[in-house]
This record gives structure tokens, C-alpha cells and sequence, in this order.
């Protein structure tokens, strides 16, 4: 397993040093396999356009359909492409991804004992690993108040250990060979967080997938019309510790370009409940899809019933 794994990791690496003009070539490829030929989750995709937008057409949601699998093959190309980033100014020549409003989490995490940003599989959420990459600023005009021991990215782990290892190794490409650590399974992020309670932390949270069976903590919230049960992990840290709680969106704006952008949803969560915090923050995901209703995770078994 451990052989396989290594080859794996290094045919990713390989095909990530192509131009990413060779992937988005190949991404039309992808999307037929997907959408044509396996016809990956169609019923999964069509059932959830279809309760998210119950005033749209048939017509319209075949539509929907059809440019999400175009936008998933994109999103698989880049991410290949991204593994290949092990040196930053790759990914800093590309500009793939421009900040909108970065000033908005510098002041959150000057003014705050700590940061939580709230994501989802929205645009390319698999692009979270160039964060210290996508300030285009003049040196002059950077305020570098982050540095990679202060972040930390959540993930849940993948049910394959192969490949859960071979999507660490690719996301956090960028800045492997500064020796980031944090990068935390979301069962350990508790005890993360308060091994380091003693420094100002960023932490980047994946924040809409579905809670784990039996989880001791979740919640139901409204999203896309639908009652959405949620993971509570990042709004409940917050809240323990008072930390600034920020949605954080990468918004497809066109094939090549996302735009990451910044809302506070609370500069102090210790004043906000879990709950208030996360129907807040589905709020304004909702609101970014209805804007880019193709560049969400439609595949997701989100809404399980």
C-alpha cells in the first residue's frame, strides 16, 4: 500500500507540472466521462438542483446540470494542476485566485484572539492551500500578519487512507516544503485548538458537508429551502473562545479566475450561538450559489433523508 501510494503521489506531482492550458484541454474530457459516460450521481445532481430551486424548469435544471459538470471538470483539472504548485510563484504567476477584500480578515484577526473562516465546496475549495499565495499586493504594501503556523486547515478524512494521504500531499503543495502542520482532521480539531489556545490562530473550516453519524454535536438550519442538518465544529470553537467568525467565499467568476472574498458574520462568536452563527453563514452561501448556481458541489449527498 505504501508503494502504491508513493507512485501515486508522484504521478500526481507529474502530471501537476503540465501547463494548466494542457489540463483545461483535458477538463472537456473529464466532464464526458462524468456527466456522459459514468454518468457520475446524475440522480443526485438533478434531485438536489431540483429542491434548491423548485420555481426553475425541467429545461432549466438540465441546464444547471450540464454547467455544473463542466465547472466539475474544470475543478478537477485545476486540481491536479495544484499539486504540481510546489513552488508558490507557479501558482502566484497564474493568478488563479484574486482576494476581493483581504482587509476584512486582516482586521478581524488584529482585533480578534483568533480567526475562524467558514468555507464549502464552492468554486475551487481545493485551492485553500495557496492562501499565503493570492496577495497580489507591492511588497510594500502587504501586512503579513499570517504566517503558516498560525493557520490551520480542517478536513475530513476521505474513507480511502491512500487517498487521503494523496489529497494532503496535493493540497497543501504550495507550502509542503515549509513544513506545514496545520493541516487537522476535523476529530482532532478540538483538542488542536486548545493545545493552541495560547496563540492567535486562523483556522479555515469546511463547513457544509453532512455532520458524522452520531456526532454529539450538529444542528438544522434552512438552506436552499430545505431543513440542512450542520456541523457545529467551527461556530462552537468560535463561540468557546471569542474568536471572529468570517464566511469565506471563492466565487468561480470565470473558467480561470476565482474571486475569494471575505463577510464578518460576528467579531466576538462568544456573543452569537452556534446556531445563530451557522444559519448566518448558510445565509450567505445561499446567496453565492443563487449568484453562481453551477459552481457548487451539486454531486454531494448533501441533503440525505
Amino acid at each position: 500500500m505504501k508503494i502504491g501510494t508513493t507512485l501515486m503521489k508522484w504521478l500526481v506531482r507529474a502530471l501537476g507540472a503540465l501547463p494548466l492550458g494542457f489540463h483545461y484541454a483535458c477538463s472537456g474530457f473529464f466532464t464526458w466521462i462524468l456527466k456522459d459516460v459514468m454518468r457520475y450521481r446524475r440522480d443526485v445532481v438533478m434531485t438536489n438542483l431540483s429542491r434548491s430551486f423548485p420555481e426553475k424548469k425541467y429545461s432549466e435544471l438540465e441546464s444547471l446540470s450540464d454547467g455544473f459538470y463542466r465547472h466539475f471538470g474544470r475543478l478537477l483539472a485545476e486540481t491536479v494542476w495544484f499539486g504540481g504548485c510546489r513552488n508558490p510563484e507557479r501558482l502566484r504567476r497564474q493568478h488563479l485566485v484574486e482576494f476581493s477584500n483581504l482587509e476584512v480578515c486582516e482586521a478581524a484577526y488584529e482585533n480578534s484572539p483568533g480567526v475562524v473562516l467558514l468555507n464549502s465546496h464552492f468554486g475551487n475549495w481545493e485551492l485553500t492551500g495557496g492562501f499565503l499565495s493570492y496577495d497580489y499586493r507591492p511588497e510594500a504594501e502587504r501586512r503579513n500578519l499570517f504566517s503558516l503556523d498560525d493557520m490551520a486547515v480542517v478536513y475530513k478524512p476521505l474513507k480511502s487512507r491512500m487517498w487521503d494521504e494523496i489529497m494532503c500531499d496535493n493540497r497543501c503543495a504550495p507550502i509542503l516544503r515549509d513544513g506545514f502542520k496545520g493541516y487537522v482532521p476535523t476529530e482532532k480539531v478540538l483538542r488542536f485548538a486548545v493545545g493552541h489556545g495560547d496563540r492567535k490562530m486562523l483556522y479555515v473550516f469546511p463547513t457544509d458537508q453532512c455532520p458524522y453519524k452520531g456526532a454529539a454535536s450538529n444542528d438544522t438550519v434552512d438552506f436552499m429551502h430545505q431543513p440542512t442538518k450542520t456541523m457545529l465544529g467551527g461556530a462552537s470553537i468560535a463561540h468557546k473562545f471569542g474568536y471572529s467568525v468570517l464566511y469565506m467565499s471563492i466565487a468561480p467568476v470565470s473558467k480561470g479566475r476565482y474571486e475569494w472574498g471575505f463577510t464578518e458574520i460576528c467579531r466576538d462568536a462568544s456573543k452569537m450561538t452556534p446556531h445563530e452563527i451557522m444559519q448566518r453563514y448558510y445565509e450567505l452561501l445561499q446567496a453565492d450559489i443563487v449568484k453562481y448556481p453551477t459552481g457548487y458541489l451539486w454531486s454531494h449527498k448533501r441533503w440525505k433523508r
